[in-house]
């Protein structure tokens, strides 16, 4: 139960959850999975493979796009679910810069996990319209 605790304590300052309750960050950390990723292991792959929703407990993973390193992603950060959403491949790798901790939820999931979770889900549309005003920058 300890574990669980750490999990909820960590969520609980995300944006992501920010609109949460404890019971319903409690009901995160247990619908999520705890995953483990060692530096410079590829998580997601650009084109190739991805079929879920990670977030960021610890650590930072790099956003890499035709192998250049497009940005970085830190505690609190979250990726694959544009993958998920759309049931397509990833567009870049995500590369864990340092040891990596995250949740994970299987993609097949998350549709129904923001549906239940609407505050999540508009922190998470305003997430994607940060992304989208980044790669405008990054394109222009």
């Amino acid at each position: 139960m300890a574990v669980r605790d750490d999990v909820v304590n960590t969520i609980a300052a995300f944006s992501l959850f920010a609109d949460l309750n404890g019971p319903q960050l409690e009901e995160v950390a247990h619908l999520f999975d705890e995953t483990f990723f060692g530096e410079g292991e590829r998580i997601l792959r650009q084109g190739v493979s991805g079929s879920g929703f990670y977030i960021i407990l610890e650590g930072s993973a790099a956003v890499r796009v035709n192998g250049v390193d497009r940005s970085t992603l830190k505690a609190g950060d979250y990726f694959g679910e544009i993958s998920c959403l759309l049931g397509e491949v990833p567009v870049a790798d995500i590369v864990a810069a340092t040891p990596l901790r995250c949740l994970v939820l299987p993609g097949g999931q998350l549709e129904g996990f923001l549906t239940a979770h609407p505050k999540v889900m508009y922190r998470l549309l305003q997430g994607e319209a940060r992304k989208l005003k980044n790669t405008t920058k990054w394109l222009s």
